[in-house]
Parts: structure tokens; sequence; C-alpha cells
């Protein structure tokens, strides 16, 4: 009464009696997924290469991109600081008239399965 289960990429037998029965809503055993990133990206005029900043939080990123769009409709200051959460004191200024884009995407940590950036008829 065993039943084989795999871990990690190894195979493992454990007695049916400690696994959880079926249906109890417990996910199948392996690693954690790590936590998503949320990226806030600024096109800039002229310039092929976008400005990137990341946010933990759903809510930090909406906040920084909504920022941004106040920028981007003319209600802001002439210059927008973005900072990094992680080194607070690595720091970006930009010219907020350079700022012709803002998007929001989220970012899997993983590398992989994550949500692309920009628009895709794909699904």
């Amino acid at each position: 009464n065993a039943e084989q289960i795999y871990l990690g990429g190894a195979s493992c037998v454990l007695p049916k009696s400690r696994l959880a029965p079926w249906g109890t809503g417990f996910a199948t055993v392996g690693p954690a997924q790590p936590p998503s990133m949320y990226v806030i990206e600024l096109s800039l005029k002229l310039s092929p290469m976008p400005v990137a900043v990341q946010r933990k939080e759903l809510n930090d990123a909406q906040a920084l991109y909504n920022q941004v769009r106040q920028v981007l409709e003319g209600d802001g200051p002439r210059l927008l600081e973005l900072t990094c959460e992680k080194e607070e004191d690595k720091r970006i200024t930009l010219l907020c008239s350079e700022v012709v884009a803002v998007q929001l995407y989220e970012k899997s940590a993983t590398g992989s399965g994550g949500k692309r950036p920009g628009f895709s008829f794909d699904s």
C-alpha cells in the first residue's frame, strides 16, 4: 500500500497512510512558488531601451504607474525621480517631457510562465 510521488526531480515512495486524502484541498508536494515582482516600464523619446523599476507589492506598483500617468497628462512635476526598493540610494531622475509611455506588468521570479509585457492576441 505505497504510492510513488516526485519531489523536486527525486522519486520517493510513501505509504498511502502518510498522504493527504484526495480532494482535501492540499496542493501537490513541491517547491513553493517564489513571489511575483511588478515592473513599471517607461519608454523615452529617441531611446530604444526603456527605463524599468520593480516593486514587490502590487499597490506600490500601481501607485507609481498612476504617478507616471499624471506626468504624461501634464499634471505633474517637471522632473520624475525613481528609486530602487532594494537600494534606496540608487536613483534616477527623468525629464518628464521625455516620457512617452508607461506600462505595468507582472514578472514571475522563476523567469518563465510570467505575463509578457505589452499586448498580444495570443492566449
